[in-house]
């Protein structure tokens, strides 16, 4: 939708170490990045950086930004451009700062702040996963597109965005997320204990014994592979236990919400690990009282990077049949799918373009009212 706009957005990748800034126009960078130390524990010091770095790049281009877009940690009052509360990563912010008004005060510009999992999503549905693949099916002879598509983040912790016909569901209280739906094993704790790099190393070490600390998923996830010394049992029962979490806390949302799902992020890398047992998870069944069987998930799950599950996907199962009392015919289609499929922008340029778009589809709906 925004892949040939010729407006520029002002990005920032906010992390507690780095704060990386950048411009973005159609969905691309037209900068190099900008770095500097987030300052993160002296609220002046950090707002003093953003302000340089924000400065710094308008200065490089040659016209006017429409405005400032990026990811912050929350929680947050995104709309407000407040943020606050416990911020692990930004100890200085958890009083609360009005981050948004403050820029906006700064460079006389609109300011947009949002969670990283909305961001994410956001940029698949506009700018990634999404457009790609109604691409795909339009080039495969299917006649069904797709308009919903679920964002999720798999590193630090379980991140999660919502976007339904276009529009990204922020929620009446900024608060939508996954981490802390229920683990399926570990009764009373959050799924984030099970989806997560921490997920990783505690299960590896406990299945192998081995509680070496310097150990990281990329590192499981050679053992898994025989690439390097340990244990590979243990180090596929980790992923396998991952994807296992991550499946069922999204085959609540993907029953509710009926869409595309796109997974990003550092520990994607591992996905031939946390695949199998994620579809399992999302094709398994419930039963009734009365003992009769029901998919988990209502629609048919795909794997979309398979070439033969696109296939299917693509294809469905069209029918013909008569519209009673007539000598008339009409064609359907009775395959109900949604389909799983990873990032190819990568987590980092999504969250950024979903910025981007969000900035560019503010500033043109206030402009239509």
């Amino acid at each position: 939708m925004y892949n040939h706009d010729n407006r520029v957005v002002i990005t920032l990748d906010a992390g507690g170490t780095n704060l990386v800034f950048g411009a973005m126009r159609g969905c691309e960078f037209i900068t190099e990045p900008i770095t500097y130390p987030s300052n993160a524990h002296d609220l002046k010091l950090c707002l003093d950086t953003m302000v340089r770095g924000f400065r710094e790049v308008i200065n490089s281009i040659d016209e006017k930004p429409v405005a400032i877009s990026f990811a912050f940690p929350g929680p947050a009052d995104y709309p407000a451009g407040i943020i606050g509360g416990f911020l692990p990563n930004f100890p200085s912010f958890r009083e609360g700062v009005a981050l948004g008004p403050f820029l906006e005060h700064e460079f006389g510009i609109p300011v947009f702040i949002n969670n990283d999992g909305d961001l994410f999503a956001y940029g698949e549905a506009l700018c990634g996963a999404l457009p790609e693949l109604n691409r795909r099916l339009r080039e495969a002879g299917a006649a069904k597109q797709y308009h919903n598509l679920l964002g999720y983040t798999f590193g630090t912790g379980f991140g999660v965005g919502l976007v339904v016909n276009g529009q990204l569901n922020q929620g009446d209280n900024s608060c939508v997320e996954t981490f802390c739906l229920p683990h399926k094993t570990k009764r009373g704790i959050i799924a984030e204990e099970g989806v997560a790099v921490r997920a990783v190393k505690r299960v590896y070490a406990e299945a192998s014994g081995e509680y070496d600390a310097a150990l990281e998923p990329k590192d499981i996830c050679e053992i898994a592979d025989g690439e390097r010394p340990g244990n590979v049992e243990a180090a596929r029962k980790a992923f396998a236990e991952f994807g296992e979490i991550a499946g069922d806390a999204m085959a609540v949302a993907a029953q509710l919400v009926d869409g595309i799902i796109v997974i990003g992020g550092g520990i994607t890398a591992a996905r031939h690990l946390i695949l199998p047992s994620l579809l399992a998870e999302l094709r398994s069944t419930l039963a009734t009282l009365g003992g009769d069987s029901v998919r988990r998930v209502q629609m048919e799950v795909f794997n979309l990077d398979d070439p033969a599950e696109f296939e299917r996907f693509a294809k469905g199962n069209r029918r013909t049949i008569t519209v009673p009392g007539t000598n008339l015919s009409v064609e359907y289609d009775d395959m109900k799918r949604i389909g799983v499929t990873f990032s190819k922008l990568g987590a980092s340029r999504a969250i950024s373009a979903g910025a981007y778009a969000f900035a560019l589809s503010k500033i043109d709906a206030r402009e239509a009212e």
